[in-house]
């Protein structure tokens, strides 16, 4: 089983944490995570772009000019895609992005991204993590002790005083574990999980 230290937000070793073999020791697969994190980044698409083709502007039902004899190049409508205000070739038209990925799929690329982390010093686990009140300094502060200065900080639970004190901290995200997913733990260079968030990460996924 995987160890790794265990720390307060003043960022000192209080002791040590064993993971989860099946979740944090669990075989990489690169495949997995890149279909889950394409398949992620397309649902995000909203898909509500439109153009109109020429079948759809207004106007251009004559012939604007006979088609012999005023020297000009033929023309048989002025919502033809070259004129100014016609229609758009090709229009791109709304659409659904969703891509259906297997349950399977996504709790190996989690599980991968996971492993990935601990294997290069990039988890952070923490005793407990809270704010009296919303204190951006405290917040700042705890980031400096770390050394960290882009991370995503995963908690238990939605606390509404850790939000506000991250939230104006940029480059750090605060997210409850129940929302986590494998884009936001790859686009950190670091993650702050919580000892709690650990154990609720290890019953899903053990």
């Amino acid at each position: 089983m995987p160890t790794v230290g265990l720390f307060n937000k003043e960022g000192q070793n209080v002791g040590d944490i064993q993971l989860n073999d099946n979740v944090f020791a669990a075989k990489i697969s690169e495949a997995a995570v890149h279909q889950v994190v394409v398949a992620l980044l397309a649902n995000k698409r909203q898909g509500t772009q439109s153009a109109k083709t020429r079948a759809e502007v207004s106007g251009g039902g004559i012939k604007p000019w006979r088609q012999k004899g005023t020297g000009r190049a033929r023309q048989g409508s002025i919502r033809s895609p070259q004129w100014i205000h016609g229609g758009i070739v090709f229009a791109p038209k709304p659409r659904d992005y969703r891509v259906s990925i297997p349950k399977s799929m996504k709790r190996t690329a989690m599980k991968s991204v996971l492993t990935s982390k601990v294997n290069d010093n990039e988890l952070v686990v923490l005793e407990s993590l809270a704010f009296d009140a919303p204190k951006t300094k405290e917040a700042v502060a705890m980031l400096k002790a770390f050394e960290v200065k882009k991370a995503l900080v995963v908690v238990a639970e939605s606390n509404e005083n850790v939000y506000k004190s991250i939230r104006n901290v940029e480059g750090v995200e605060v997210i409850p574990v129940n929302n986590i997913n494998v884009y936001d733990l790859l686009k950190y260079p670091k993650v702050l999980i919580t000892k709690d968030a650990v154990s609720k990460i290890e019953e899903v996924y053990a």
